[in-house]
């Protein structure tokens, strides 16, 4: 398949285009750059201009190609909420482009879009429409298309990692440098899932290749780990002191990041693991904070693609 990629000079697209040029798949991907551009044909994609702001651009992409993985998101936390309508746009946009077709979108979104009401772990069957995270913009966008007969199917990412990247935990570790120490609040037992971006790229390529529209997928490797032991490979390997801290002081240690600190994201995966046939071995969250380099504070505090 010809397939066009969203995101594709970003943390996971990057990894993305390997997979399914490994597989036999054509890529052509999404930049609005000229260094982007050098990026994919170096990584033997082709290339097609184009920009998040610029609905039109990823309609004429997704219309020149057999399939679309859409990864691309203005990760600007201080715009959250209209970048998830912008998301929500640009997927509609795709979406009229294939119209008609039998061609798949895959389209992204975040585990915590799948809790329960009564809580426990995030899983593929349950999508709360009224959910309050800003994001639920993105299913409800891929809901629509499913009601117009078009092939739509989610992905729904965990905390993303490697030695570079963490997902949420890269800016929580700009957040504990500003403020001298990595906090969890209480006991630190809420949990976040994970999985490292080589095993992620792969559940991109297999919900292509063998998934079912309507169907959403789970890239967590990790069930669940706790904010206590993240904090505590932050401290280890940055040699900031970690603290337990207040409901009160939540603001003064995690600024931005304050309403994610209680924010249990925990998911399974195993429906997921079934019926794609993936079986990840990918490094585990904790070993990739324990290899970060934190002597340059830059290198935690950038959110990427």
């Amino acid at each position: 398949m010809r397939v066009f990629l969203t995101g594709a000079t970003g943390f996971i697209g990057s990894h993305i285009i390997p997979e399914l040029r490994a597989r036999g798949h054509e890529v052509l991907g999404l930049t609005r750059s000229e260094a982007g551009a050098r990026r994919l044909e170096a990584a033997g994609a082709q290339v097609h201009r184009g920009d998040l702001e610029q609905p039109e651009t990823l309609a004429s992409g997704a219309a020149a190609a057999d399939a679309v993985i859409h990864c691309a998101f203005d990760h600007n936390f201080e715009t959250f909420s209209e970048n998830t309508r912008k998301d929500e746009r640009n997927i509609a946009a795709m979406g009229a482009a294939l119209e008609g077709s039998q061609k798949p979108i895959l389209i992204t979104s975040g585990v915590g879009i799948g809790t329960p009401l009564d809580g426990g772990l995030a899983r593929e069957d349950v999508l709360n429409p009224r959910h309050a995270n800003p994001r639920i913009a993105t299913e409800l966008a891929g809901a629509t298309l499913l009601a117009r007969r078009i092939d739509v199917r989610t992905v729904r990412l965990p905390q993303v990692h490697d030695t570079s990247k963490a997902g949420l935990i890269t800016p929580l570790i700009a957040e504990a440098r500003r403020a001298g120490a990595v906090a969890y609040v209480g006991e630190g037992q809420t949990r976040w899932s994970a999985a490292h971006v080589s095993e992620v790229a792969k559940v991109y390529v297999l919900a292509l290749e063998r998934g079912e529209p309507g169907a959403r997928y789970h890239a967590s490797v990790e069930d669940g780990v706790t904010a206590r032991a993240i904090a505590e490979a932050i401290g280890s390997s940055s040699g900031l002191p970690v603290r337990s801290i207040k409901a009160d002081e939540v603001e003064r240690y995690f600024g931005w990041m304050a309403a994610f600190a209680t924010l249990d994201m925990a998911a399974s995966s195993a429906w997921t693991c079934e019926r794609l046939g993936w079986e990840p071995k990918g490094p585990d969250l904790l070993s990739d904070l324990a290899g970060m380099d934190y002597s340059e504070p830059g290198t935690s505090s950038s959110h990427g693609e």
